[in-house]
């Protein structure tokens, strides 16, 4: 068992008297961690296997009844539920169950999706449940060539030292094969048939199962175009013509990933005193790999040595994105005008700002750091800084509030 990050605060967390909900897109590892944290004998569903939902969608009081017959004892019985979003009619069995002996049982449901919970109308045990969330791996989960001595720009210490780390990676390797557990695991020549299977097989089939798409074709249109522009400012007309749907339907397709958990939003910054300036979200994919194979890319070196910026950019958002959500402080924008200034990413934590920029490049200066110095100089009060994220060996001082850092050291 590989160490995450997330093992220690939601072992902690797992033991609070309340129904805990861990969501998380497919892949990310949510099954084999909560296996590992909860007793072996915890009373196991998984609803991702056929026979097994058809039963419970059937008759969902099967399911109340089995949970009473579980044998009384000094502490709660453990009930675990996979993919638990296939049966919605259970998330009220487990609010009857709860409600009428919060301590005999501990609730412990996992998903990829949250559409079908919110299309139904189903009950989410608000005031019950504690909710926790999964994503593909953080960077201090695999280890890097180096350790830096700087202060993280969105710090995950580890509670504790971890036990063993997934295998080492340079940053050709992470912006290529992305940062899901079962990918990174495999041999590098198995990586990208694995990518295109989850592509193909996993995200479509969860979403023509989750989504009642009228127009397959039209949305697998729209998830290759999606893909193509991760990363980019949102075109809803120019998505909605080449995929041949209203913008509307493909606002909906934008919804229904993020409601999956394989993609998400970074608004615009909205308080900079320029004008001209964009509202517009960038919408990222989850994970670099998924998207190259979504994208119908040729998962390979070569796809990322052709045009590394824009990957590398992606791979930066996507990162500073797990780890505020993993933290739970701070939130992520990015700012971009009609004349072109912009300024890649923005972090907003604790009072302070953080602007960042991405460049491709080994020597750093003045000049790649132009929009983080005018845009701290329209920041008022004290402790906001700019940072150059970049390929340097090691970190360098552009001027007073500006420092170039390797990747690493993100």
């Amino acid at each position: 068992m590989f160490s995450r990050w997330i093992q220690l605060p939601l072992a902690a967390k797992l033991r609070r008297p309340y129904v805990h909900i861990l969501f998380g897109a497919r892949q990310t590892g949510k099954s084999t961690l909560l296996r590992t944290l909860l007793p072996e004998a915890a009373m196991a569903i998984d609803l991702a296997e056929p026979g097994v939902r058809g039963r419970y969608l059937v008759d969902p009081g099967v399911f109340a009844a089995e949970c009473r017959a579980l044998p009384k004892g000094r502490g709660p019985a453990w009930v675990f539920v996979d993919e638990a979003q296939n049966v919605p009619a259970l998330f009220d069995a487990v609010q009857h169950l709860y409600d009428a002996d919060r301590r005999r049982w501990r609730f412990v449901l996992c998903g990829s999706s949250a559409r079908r919970l919110r299309s139904s109308g189903t009950n989410l045990l608000p005031g019950r449940c504690l909710l926790h969330h999964l994503y593909p791996l953080v960077a201090s989960e695999r280890p890097a060539p180096q350790s830096s001595a700087l202060t993280p720009i969105v710090p995950l210490p580890w509670r504790k030292p971890p036990a063993e780390l997934f295998p080492a990676a340079d940053l050709e390797a992470r912006l290529v094969f992305g940062d899901l557990p079962g990918i990174v695991t495999a041999v590098e020549r198995d990586r990208p048939a694995l990518l295109r299977s989850y592509a193909m097989a996993h995200l479509e089939e969860e979403i023509r199962r989750e989504a009642l798409v009228k127009d397959w074709a039209a949305f697998l249109r729209f998830l290759q175009l999606a893909a193509t522009e991760s990363g980019q400012l949102v075109n809803y007309a120019a998505i909605s013509r080449d995929s041949g749907v209203s913008q509307p339907t493909v606002k909906s397709y934008y919804q229904l990933l993020e409601d999956m958990f394989v993609g998400f939003s970074v608004p615009a910054w909205t308080r900079s005193p320029r004008k001209g300036v964009l509202s517009t979200p960038r919408f990222f994919l989850f994970d670099l790999g998924v998207r190259h194979a979504a994208a119908n890319l040729q998962v390979s070196r070569a796809t990322v040595q052709a045009n590394p910026g824009p990957i590398f950019e992606q791979w930066v958002g996507i990162e500073l994105w797990k780890r505020l959500h993993y933290s739970g402080q701070g939130s992520l924008h990015y700012l971009r005008t009609k004349d072109g200034a912009e300024v890649d990413f923005i972090v907003e934590r604790a009072g302070a700002i953080t602007a960042i920029e991405v460049k491709w490049t080994e020597r750093p200066n003045s000049t790649d750091a132009r929009h983080l110095r005018t845009f701290l100089a329209e920041q008022s009060g004290h402790g906001h800084r700019g940072i150059l994220v970049c390929r340097v060996p090691r970190p360098m001082q552009i001027d007073e509030q500006i420092t170039a850092i390797p990747w690493w050291a993100l």
